[in-house]
C-alpha cells in the first residue's frame, strides 16, 4: 500500500514554467495570510500596520529557506492555529504580553529546531503508522475543502442551531464562486496548463466588473517601515522559570513539531525531501520568532501549488518572492476576490482527500483513528489537535483487539505526550 502511495506522488522534474505557476498559484492561494494574520496579532496588542511587515519578512525569508535548503515546494507562513493559540492562549487566556509570549514562541521553536537536526524527527516520522498518515493528508484536504467553501460563501456558521449553514446562494460573491469552481474544474479536468492560475484571473476579472472584490485590506503605507524595528527581537524572558511559562513551552512545542511533521508527510511530493524540510520549517519557526509575528509553520495550502505541478523548491522560492513583492502590491490584493482563490482551496483539497482509498476501512481499529483525524482537524481548525486525538486513540484500539505488538513503542511515547499536550493546553486555556 505504502509503494502505491508513493507512486502517486512520484517525483519528476517538471520544467522551470510549471514550477513559476505553481509558486504563484499556491502564493495567492496564502496570500490572505498577509491580511489575517496582523488583524489576529492586533488582539494580542502588536499594531496591525507593523505586522503586517512581519508577516511578508517571514513568509518571504522562510519560504526561501524552505526552496534553497530542501529544494521542496513547501511556502512557509506564520500558521493559522499557532496564531490563534499565540494571541487567544497565550496573551488573552494567560493573561500574558505579547512580549512574553514572543519569548515562549522563541524557546518552543528553538527546542523544534533540536529536534529536526536530530535522528529523533526521522525516527518518528518512520514509527507514525501508514493508515495515520493517511489519515493528515485527507484531514488537511478536508481542512481546506470547509475553509474554501466558507471563503466561498456557500457555507458559513451556523450560529447556535448548528455548527455550519448554507449561504445565500444568490449573493453575487456566492454566484461568483459556483461560477469559479465549474470552471477551475472544467480546466482541471481538461489538464489546461496552469488550470487553477488561470482561473483565479477570470474569476478576479469577472469579480472586479461585477463589484466583488477583496476586503478587510488594510491601509499600509510604505513609509511605515522605518518603524517595523519597534517590534523586532522584543521577546521578555523575565518569567522563564514560571509553571505557566513551561507549560506554554510544552505546548507550543508539541504543535509546532507534530503539526508541521503531519503538514510535510501529507504534502510532500518527494518522501526522501522530509528530513530537509523539517529543518528548513524549524529554521524559519525560530527567525520568525525575532521578525515581530506567531511562528511559521509550512502552509497547507502549498498543496494547490503542488497539484498545479510544483515538486521543487522552485516554488517556493517564487512564492517567497511574491510574498515579498506584496510589500509594494497590498492594495492590489483588494482585486483578488475570495471568490477567486476558494476554487482553487476546494478543488485542492479534494484531490487529498482521494488518498482515502488506501486505508484499511475493514480493520475498524486502524479506521477509527485515521477517522478521528480526518474530522477533527477541520472541525476544531487545529491541525495539532487532531493528530492527538488520533495518536492518543491508536494504541488504545490496538491494547482492546490483542494487537499491542503492533504498536511500537514510540507510539505509546506519542500517545502520552499528545494526552499531556491536551491536558496542558485546557489548564491554560482556562
Amino acid at each position: 500500500m505504502e509503494n502505491k502511495i508513493k507512486r502517486s506522488w512520484q517525483p519528476k522534474k517538471t520544467p522551470i514554467q510549471k514550477e513559476i505557476l505553481a509558486g504563484i498559484t499556491g502564493f495567492f492561494a496564502i496570500s490572505y495570510i498577509i491580511i489575517v494574520n496582523p488583524i489576529i496579532l492586533t488582539d494580542a496588542g502588536i499594531p496591525a500596520n507593523l505586522s503586517v511587515f512581519a508577516t511578508i519578512f517571514s513568509s518571504f525569508i522562510g519560504s526561501l529557506i524552505m526552496g534553497i535548503w530542501a529544494d521542496a515546494p513547501i511556502i512557509i507562513t506564520p500558521g493559522m492555529g499557532v496564531n490563534a493559540f499565540f494571541t487567544y492562549t497565550l496573551v488573552v487566556g494567560m493573561d500574558l504580553t505579547w512580549e512574553q509570549a514572543v519569548a515562549i514562541s522563541i524557546i518552543s521553536s528553538f527546542l523544534y529546531m533540536v529536534i529536526a537536526f536530530t535522528p529523533i524527527s526521522e525516527y518518528l516520522a518512520q514509527k507514525i503508522p501508514q493508515n495515520l498518515k493517511i489519515g493528515i493528508t485527507a484531514g488537511i484536504g478536508m481542512f481546506l475543502v470547509v475553509l474554501g467553501l466558507e471563503k466561498a460563501g456557500i457555507v458559513k456558521s451556523g450560529g447556535s442551531r448548528s455548527l455550519l449553514a448554507m449561504g445565500n446562494l444568490l449573493a453575487p460573491e456566492v454566484i461568483l464562486s459556483l461560477l469559479g469552481i465549474m470552471l477551475t474544474l472544467i480546466l482541471f479536468l481538461r489538464r489546461v496548463p496552469g488550470d487553477f492560475i488561470i482561473g483565479i484571473i477570470v474569476i478576479s476579472i469577472l469579480g472586479n466588473i461585477i463589484g466583488v472584490k477583496g476586503s478587510n485590506v488594510p491601509n499600509i503605507r510604505l513609509t511605515e517601515i522605518s518603524k517595523y524595528s519597534e517590534i523586532v527581537a522584543q521577546g521578555d524572558f523575565s518569567q522563564l522559570f514560571t509553571l505557566k511559562f513551561l507549560i506554554a513551552i510544552f505546548s507550543m512545542t508539541m504543535i509546532l513539531v507534530f503539526e508541521s511533521m503531519g503538514i510535510l508527510e501529507g504534502l510532500l511530493p518527494v518522501k526522501s525531501q522530509f528530513k530537509k524540510a523539517f529543518q528548513a520549517s524549524s529554521i524559519a519557526a525560530f527567525l520568525s520568532g525575532f521578525l515581530g509575528t506567531s511562528l511559521t509553520v509550512a502552509a497547507a495550502e502549498s498543496a494547490s501549488g503542488i497539484q498545479s505541478g510544483g515538486r521543487r523548491g522552485a516554488m517556493a522560492i517564487i512564492s517567497g518572492l511574491l510574498f515579498l513583492a506584496a510589500i509594494f502590491l497590498i492594495p492590489l490584493l483588494s482585486f483578488i476576490p475570495e471568490s477567486a482563490i476558494a476554487p482553487v482551496i476546494i478543488i485542492t483539497g479534494a484531490i487529498m482527500m482521494q488518498q482515502l482509498r488506501f486505508v484499511k476501512f475493514a480493520d475498524f481499529s486502524e479506521w477509527f483513528p485515521t477517522f478521528l483525524i480526518l474530522v477533527l482537524i477541520p472541525l476544531t481548525s487545529s491541525i495539532s489537535t487532531g493528530l492527538a486525538f488520533g495518536f492518543i486513540v491508536y494504541p488504545i484500539c490496538k491494547l482492546v483487539v490483542g494487537n499491542y505488538r503492533d504498536v511500537s513503542k514510540v507510539m505509546y511515547v506519542l500517545s502520552f505526550l499528545f494526552l499531556i499536550q491536551l491536558i496542558c493546553e485546557s489548564i491554560i486555556g482556562q
